[in-house]
């Protein structure tokens, strides 16, 4: 952690496909975080951007206020409107603001930023390799080696998005929102709403198994685990091989780039082993 001198503050945003989380970091600590609905409509981005004016208004100073976004027409408008509000300057993930990150990917350009924010913040904590679950609209499993070079992953649907597409692209299967499953009716599904979200659930599990088996493989060695995201509680929250589920992560991966670009006003960062 950093020493108890630093006192900087910094609002952050993460505009997601689903949600949009913001939050307020005093030094290293998070604050008032809150979810928000993604969209570009008048009512998403004002509520948005309602928080931001609270989060400003106990302050004579200009507090920074960094985004990243995987929806670029909602960012834009939360940007907009912000400066409308005379709020301050939005900053930009990978615009005014850099992930230092190397990578192994042949496109780069491809990338989310959430995933590249995610796996950032991870090494910058965990200080060695790493595995990254972010389970949220879609899952992806992301590996980060020792040096801290990403290496890319995996990418699949979101538990939502397995429903939802269950129920569109068939007959009969219902439309349901995931719950995890009562443990004492077993593994095997006992009526069609049981068994779809057994499979889901198996679904994403399975996915991240077997992708942290070929990971380890491919690393000769076993990284440290962390998952992330919206359902990374439900699905991994009591797992043997997760070792860590973290709130918010990618918004600590936008204050250590923040850091970064900033580091003698921060000073040095004398992090801890693990999470």
């Amino acid at each position: 952690l950093l020493s108890a001198r630093m006192s900087q503050r910094l609002i952050a945003i993460s505009v997601g496909n689903t949600r949009t989380r913001v939050g307020c970091f005093e030094g290293e600590e998070l604050n008032n975080v809150q979810g928000h609905l993604s969209g570009s409509g008048e009512a998403e981005v004002a509520s948005i951007c309602k928080q931001v004016e609270e989060l400003v208004a106990d302050t004579h100073d200009k507090t920074p206020i960094v985004i990243s976004s995987v929806n670029a027409k909602v960012s834009a408008a939360i940007a907009m409107e912000i400066d409308s509000r005379g709020l301050g300057q939005v900053m930009r993930i990978q615009k005014e603001v850099a992930v230092p990150m190397q990578h192994t990917l042949d496109d780069a350009s491809t990338v989310g930023q959430d995933r590249l924010l995610c796996a950032y913040a991870a090494f910058k904590r965990a200080k060695q390799a790493c595995i990254v679950i972010d389970a949220g609209t879609a899952i992806t499993v992301d590996f980060v080696d020792g040096e801290g070079v990403f290496h890319g992953g995996a990418i699949a649907p979101g538990l939502t998005m397995m429903l939802k597409a269950m129920h569109e692209h068939t007959a009969a299967l219902p439309s349901l929102e995931y719950a995890a499953p009562d443990p004492a009716r077993g593994p095997l599904g006992k009526d069609t709403s049981h068994a779809m979200i057994l499979g889901v659930r198996n679904a994403a599990v399975g996915l991240v198994y077997r992708s942290i088996d070929l990971y380890a493989a491919f690393y000769e060695a076993y990284p440290q685990v962390l998952a992330t995201g919206g359902d990374a509680a439900v699905l991994f929250g009591e797992d043997e091989l997760v070792e860590h589920v973290v709130q918010d992560l990618q918004l600590v991966g936008i204050l250590e780039c923040w850091k970064a670009m900033n580091e003698d006003e921060y000073g040095e960062d004398e992090g801890d082993e693990g999470v």
